[in-house]
């Protein structure tokens, strides 16, 4: 049955035309959807931008626009979709654990929290690692670990942030063996790795999607990953485990909006997601680039940072003093 205009608009203001206005809410075909990275280029936010976000724009029929808004840790982007961005689902961020948390659970003063955004999906959890150059001294992970027993607070190590994952796993590693390492924060996983690579650093604590195409290509080394058991893509490499460090850790990338976007548009990204981690196609270049797919729609992507925020809380309570004396 074809309805005339004037009864659509009587259905519409009373309520019963609620299709046609979830429908008006969608993504248009051909529209452009920014995407907000906290990170530089060359890290793991855009490392899982590079991969999904083709995929997700034939699913979508949109075009993604990657802006660029390092600093923080992430903070400025994140408070920028948090507390700047229109909630009309033209704008998303990816989304990283545990900084996205540690941010405001490290100082209070920011502007922020999870409860100000709307969690579309968790895509990724890519391990930590701890990679050196080449052609750097220390060949296994044993040997890197004397050499920080020898010179406590010399041998240095970057990371993505402060309060990043990789500041918290070698903050995990002195608490668990006693050591003393000099981080190095960068603005993100990318230049990290690079100073390692440039020799200006003597390793960098990492992840391993972001490092795996210099590791394969010959130009880092990974001497440790921080997961339960070996990776298959490193099956030489130990774990911390293995040596007796039990340190476990790592950082889950997705997507996130800001509180408040319309249903329809919240449910049809979703939605796209789930159909880009069934593609096959996608399944490949994820497992080529060493990317660990941890897929987590929505209401439980949702749980998962909750329940992160519960516990580096408590983490960065036990930690905090023995970090301000630094």
């Amino acid at each position: 049955m074809k309805l005339s205009k004037s009864a659509v608009a009587l259905l519409i203001s009373a309520g019963l035309a609620l299709p046609f206005a979830a429908h008006a809410q969608k993504y248009s075909a051909g529209s452009d959807v920014t995407v907000l990275q906290g990170f530089q280029a060359g890290g793991g936010s855009d490392a899982l931008a590079q991969l999904v976000q083709p995929y997700l724009a034939k699913e979508l029929g949109v075009n993604f626009v990657n802006r660029y808004q390092p600093g923080a840790t992430g903070a400025i982007a994140w408070t920028g979709l948090a507390k700047q961005t229109a909630a009309d689902g033209k704008t998303v961020s990816i989304t990283n654990t545990p900084m996205l948390m540690t941010n405001y659970i490290m100082n209070p003063s920011m502007q922020y929290s999870i409860e100000d955004l709307t969690p579309l999906a968790n895509v990724v959890t890519d391990p930590g690692v701890i990679v050196v150059r080449k052609d750097s001294p220390y060949k296994t992970i044993k040997e890197f670990l004397d050499a920080v027993r020898a010179a406590p607070g010399k041998i240095t190590v970057g990371n993505s942030g402060v309060g990043g994952d990789d500041f918290f796993s070698v903050i995990m590693i002195e608490k668990a063996t006693g050591l003393k390492f000099q981080q190095v924060p960068f603005a993100g996983d990318g230049p990290s790795w690079a100073a390692a690579l440039g020799g200006k650093i003597d390793a960098s604590s990492n992840n391993l999607g972001i490092t795996y195409p210099q590791v394969k290509a010959g130009n880092l080394r990974v001497l440790a990953v921080f997961t339960d058991s070996r990776v298959p893509e490193l099956p030489d490499v130990p774990t911390m485990k293995e040596l007796g460090i039990n340190v476990v850790a790592g950082s889950s990338r997705g997507y996130s909006a800001p509180k408040g976007i319309p249903e329809a548009a919240q449910k049809e990204f979703i939605a796209a997601m789930g159909r880009v981690m069934a593609n096959p196609d996608f399944k490949r270049d994820a497992a080529a680039r060493a990317m660990v797919i941890d897929f987590k729609p929505g209401a439980e992507y949702a749980s998962f940072l909750k329940n992160q925020e519960v516990a580096f809380t408590q983490i960065w309570k036990d930690v905090k003093d023995q970090v301000s004396k630094k």
